[in-house]
């Protein structure tokens, strides 16, 4: 099977610094986050990562789509390095 993303939601982890979304691989749900450094919106809140997220959201799915097919983990975290 291949990586989806059917579920277009996503929350921001204030502790972590980072985005939270899934993704499918069939029936198994595959987590990912992304860190704030990644997405470099012009203010640090809530809001603007969440927005900063929703921009780039093709381009964070293609690169967890490339990390997934790479290496199986049980839990993803897309930093600004996987985005070069």
């Amino acid at each position: 099977m291949t990586l989806s993303f059917p579920n277009r939601s996503r929350s921001y982890d204030e502790a972590g610094q980072r985005v939270r979304f899934t993704g499918h691989d069939g029936m198994f749900e595959v987590p990912f986050f992304v860190e704030t450094n990644a997405l470099r919106p012009a203010a640090a809140s809530e809001a603007h990562y969440l927005a900063a997220f929703d921009a780039a959201r093709a381009t964070i799915h293609d690169v967890a789509r490339e990390i997934y097919g790479n290496t199986r983990r049980s839990v993803y975290v897309l930093t600004a390095a996987d985005f070069r």
